[in-house]
Order: C-alpha cells, then structure tokens, then sequence
C-alpha cells in the first residue's frame, strides 16, 4: 500500500486536536490531591495519550484508505468516540463530576469497543491498533471509579 502521507498527516492532526482539545483548557492539578487506588505522576498521562493517539491516527487512516463497505460507518464512529472522550476531560475536570465521568467513560468504552470491531471488519490491523486505547480506558475507568468512592 503506498502511504498518502497528505491524509495521514491530517488524521494524525485532527485526531491529536479533537481528542486533546479540552486539555489545553483545563487545569488537572487537583487531580493530584484526589485519593485514588493508585498514584500516576502526572508526566505520564501526555506520553500515554500521545502514543494512543497516534496508534488511534493510524488507525482511523488505514481505514480511511481502505476500501470497507462500512468505512462511513466506521470513521463516523471513530469521530464520536473521539468527541465523548475528549468531553470527558471537561466533565472530570473541568466540571470536576467525577460519577458523571465515570457514567461518561462507560459509554465510551463502548463506543470504542464498536469502532474496533467495524475497524477490524475493514481492516484487521486496523482494529488491533485500538485494542491498547480500549484496555487504557478500561483502567481509567477504574481510576475514575476509585476518585468516586475514595473522596
């Protein structure tokens, strides 16, 4: 496959802007003063989020040049996701509606579970670059979860 490096270059863009957009705004440092069952630095989240959100650029790219029957379907999905997760950063903290975050991050786990299964139908490698965005949110939610019950 010959790589278009014009639209992998603007999925990379639009996902890097859409799924961080609420970041540039908010102020995460309470997050540090919340109990939680465990303790990340603060350093980490950015690298985490940058590493996913270029295997989710990828991702959305491979199947934006593949030829699916429910490509459309699929990259509509991907967009929604991308819009519920990058809300969820104003509801937890912006908003600082931590049950409501959780509630939040349970859908999108969700929506990103469909989005891997539509990817993967259309392009296999495609679907197995999310699973490691699909088991972060998992233990975000688990996280979330624990700021609930803990403050």
């Amino acid at each position: 496959m010959k790589i278009n490096f014009k639209s992998l270059l603007l999925c990379i863009i639009i996902t890097f802007f859409i799924g961080s957009f609420f970041s540039f705004f908010i102020n995460s440092d309470s997050y540090v003063e919340l109990n939680k069952i465990v303790d990340i630095p603060n350093y980490v989240f950015p690298i985490v989020w940058s590493i996913l959100y270029l295997l989710m650029a990828l991702s959305l790219y491979i199947v934006y040049e593949s030829y699916g029957y429910n490509k459309k379907d699929a990259i509509k999905i991907y967009f929604l996701q991308l819009l519920i997760n990058s809300l969820w950063t104003l509801i937890f903290f912006g908003f600082k509606l931590y049950m409501f975050g959780f509630i939040w991050i349970l859908l999108l786990i969700v929506l990103v579970s469909i989005m891997i299964i539509k990817f993967y139908k259309i392009n296999k490698i495609a679907g197995l670059l999310n699973i490691s965005y699909l088991f972060w949110l998992i233990f975000a939610s688990i996280l979330n979860l624990s700021v609930v019950i803990l403050n």
